[in-house]
């Protein structure tokens, strides 16, 4: 089995406006460098090659990020490289909304990021049972599809994860309690590895 690079991104920045909970007691750059880390950390004390690509509290520009993940891709070969980026939902501005649930997006049409997302739906279904679980079929497969700027500018297989919605007050109590966060990190490592396992 041939070695990848997996890369994991942390959305947004400790500078960007807004992006948080109405009662701010999430803060999305900050949720997200957390789960991010420990991802990494986990996958990196299995034997995999894990980094993130945005270490800094500050937001790093799309381009910059999809330059530093297009650096490794041709270092290491496109084909030789994944990339999850790990965010958290918002349905408002500010204001708690309705809106709940988990999703993976990839970027639009057939691409080779959708069995990613495929494996990572498989370990949602395990991880999160009894929570919702946002799906788009309307192309023939599970995941969601977007012009999400590093979906579309990075050279490997690129997914994003839109991990329940900060806005809502089931999904944020879901987020901010131990077994939430210990869900969506397992998610992330056991699809990431069953991926692995199979495609690789």
């Amino acid at each position: 089995m041939k070695t990848m690079l997996i890369l994991i991104d942390n959305g947004h920045g400790c500078n960007t406006v807004g992006k948080r909970s109405p009662d701010g007691r999430l803060l999305e750059y900050q949720y997200a460098r957390e789960i991010a880390l420990e991802v990494t950390n986990r996958l990196c004390g299995m034997g995999y090659d894990a980094r993130r690509i945005v270490t800094e509290q500050n937001d790093i520009p799309l381009p910059v990020r999809c330059w530093r993940v297009n650096k490794l891709c041709r270092e290491y070969g496109a084909d030789n490289v994944i990339l999850i980026s790990i965010h958290v939902n918002a349905a408002g501005c500010g204001q708690w909304m309705k809106a709940r649930g988990w999703s993976v997006y990839t970027s639009r049409g057939q691409t080779r990021a959708d069995s990613l997302a495929d494996s990572l739906y498989w370990a949602a279904r395990h991880h999160l049972s009894g929570h919702q679980i946002r799906t788009d079929y309307t192309d023939g497969d599970i995941d969601c599809e977007a012009g999400f700027y590093i979906l579309r500018h990075t050279l490997c297989p690129a997914v994003l994860t839109e991990n329940f919605f900060m806005d809502n007050h089931e999904d944020l109590h879901f987020l901010l309690s131990s077994e939430g966060r210990e869900s969506i990190i397992c998610t992330h490592i056991d699809g990431i590895i069953s991926w692995i396992q199979k495609y690789v």
